[in-house]
C-alpha cells in the first residue's frame, strides 16, 4: 500500500515549516530537518542528533524521507557514471555523474520516459509514463552527492536527462527552488541549466521566475522543415515563435541562452545550415553548443566525420557565432545525451491513447 504519510523530502522550506507548526512543532525543527535531509544527505530520523530523541521518533512514526535507490551503477572508460534508479513505484529513471566537464556535472531527470518524442534521442522511444515529482527530482542530486562523497563539493546541476523539463514546470520549478534554498544545497541558480525543446508558453513563464537557472535550447534545425521532422513540438511552436519568446528571456550581462544542436550526418551539418544558424540567432545573446550524434540502435541517423564538425563549427565561429563542440561522455556505457533509456517499461493504455503534448 502507498505510504500516507507526508514525505519530508519533497517539501520546500515554507511548507516543512507550515507543516510543523500544524503539528505543533517549532518551525526552527523543520530548519534543522531541512538542513539535514538537503545538505547532509541523511535518508532517515534517526541520525538527526540535533533532534531530540523524541522528536526524531515521533518523525519517524508520522513522516518519512524518501530517496530513489540505486538499482545499478556503471563507469565508463572515460570516468562518467549512468545510474539505474529505482522510485517509491518502482519506476525507474536514469541520472549521469560526469566528473569532468571542466566541472563536476550531474545530469538528472525530470520524467519517466518523455513524450516529446525527438527523432534522434532514445529517450523517447520509451514514450511517456508520468512526472517526476519535486522531491524525486531533488532526490537523484541528494543520491548522488551522497553516493559520490560530493555533499561538500562544488558541482553543476543540468536538466538534460530523461524528460521535458518545462513538461513538468511546477515540479521542476519547486525543485529549483529547493536546490537554491539556503538551509538545503543552497546552489547558486547559475550553476543549475534547464534544457527544453521549445515549449514557448513555458519560457515566456520561466522567463518571469524570481529563481531561473540557465535557459538551453534543443534547437537542431535551422528551418520549420527541418525541426518538424527532428522535434515534433516544432509543428506546434515553431522557429518564429521560439526565437520570440528566447528574446523576452531576461540575461544578465555576462549570460547567454545556450542553443543545443545535435549535428547529423548530411541532415542538418551543411554550409547551408550554419549559415542560417547564424541569422538565426544574430539578435539574441547566444552560445551554440554542437553535438555530434551519439548513435544508438533504433536511431535512423549517423554521426558526421570529424572534419565536417569541424567546418561547421568553424563557420559560426567565423561568423562571430560563441561555439563549442560537446565532448562525447559515457557513450559505452549508454550515457551519453540523447541515449537515456529504460528498457523494460511499458505505458498504460490509458497513457498511450493521451495527447501528451503540453497546451
Amino acid at each position: 500500500m502507498p505510504d500516507s504519510r507526508p514525505d519530508l523530502a519533497a517539501l520546500e522550506l515554507t511548507a516543512l515549516e507550515a507543516l510543523f507548526r500544524r503539528e505543533g512543532l517549532d518551525a526552527f525543527h523543520a530548519r534543522q530537518v531541512y538542513r539535514w535531509i538537503h545538505r547532509r544527505g541523511h535518508r532517515s530520523f534517526d541520525g538527526m542528533t540535533d533532534l531530540s530523541a523524541g522528536l526524531r521518533q515521533q518523525l519517524a512514526e508520522r513522516a518519512t524521507c524518501a530517496t530513489p535507490t540505486v538499482a545499478r551503477r556503471q563507469t565508463s572508460s572515460d570516468g562518467t557514471q549512468k545510474f539505474l534508479l529505482t522510485l517509491a513505484d518502482e519506476r525507474r529513471v536514469e541520472a549521469v555523474f560526469i566528473p569532468d566537464t571542466p566541472a563536476l556535472t550531474f545530469c538528472i531527470s525530470s520524467q519517466v520516459g518523455c513524450a516529446m518524442d525527438c527523432a534522434f534521442c532514445l529517450t523517447g522511444r520509451m514514450g511517456f509514463m508520468r512526472h517526476l515529482t519535486a522531491g524525486e527530482i531533488v532526490g537523484q542530486v541528494r543520491l548522488l552527492a551522497s553516493e559520490l562523497a560530493l555533499l561538500d563539493a562544488r558541482f553543476n546541476i543540468v536538466l538534460m536527462g530523461m524528460g521535458e523539463p518545462l513538461h513538468n514546470y511546477d515540479a521542476v520549478m519547486q525543485a529549483v527552488r529547493m536546490l537554491t534554498d539556503e538551509h538545503g544545497f543552497a546552489m547558486p541558480p547559475r550553476r543549475i541549466t534547464l534544457s527544453t525543446v521549445g515549449l514557448v508558453p513555458a519560457i515566456l513563464r520561466l522567463a518571469r521566475e524570481p529563481v531561473m537557472p540557465n535557459l538551453a535550447i534543443s534547437l537542431h534545425g535551422t528551418t520549420d522543415e527541418q525541426r518538424n521532422a527532428l522535434v515534433p513540438v516544432n509543428r506546434k511552436y515553431p522557429l518564429e515563435a521560439l526565437m520570440a519568446a528566447c528574446r523576452q528571456v531576461p540575461i544578465k550581462r555576462r549570460d547567454r541562452i545556450t542553443f543545443e544542436y545535435v549535428l547529423l550526418d548530411g541532415v542538418n551539418d551543411t554550409p547551408a545550415d550554419a549559415r542560417r544558424l547564424v541569422r538565426l540567432l544574430a539578435d539574441i545573446r547566444a552560445k551554440v553548443n554542437l553535438i555530434p550524434l551519439n548513435p544508438a540502435p533504433g536511431i535512423p541517423f549517423e554521426r558526421p566525420s570529424d572534419d565536417r564538425v569541424d567546418r561547421f563549427a568553424r563557420m559560426l565561429a567565423e561568423r562571430g557565432t560563441t561555439v563549442s563542440v560537446r565532448k562525447s561522455r559515457g557513450r559505452d556505457i549508454r550515457a551519453a545525451c540523447g541515449q537515456l533509456i529504460v528498457d523494460g517499461q511499458r505505458r498504460s493504455p490509458a497513457q498511450r491513447a493521451a495527447t501528451l503534448l503540453p497546451a
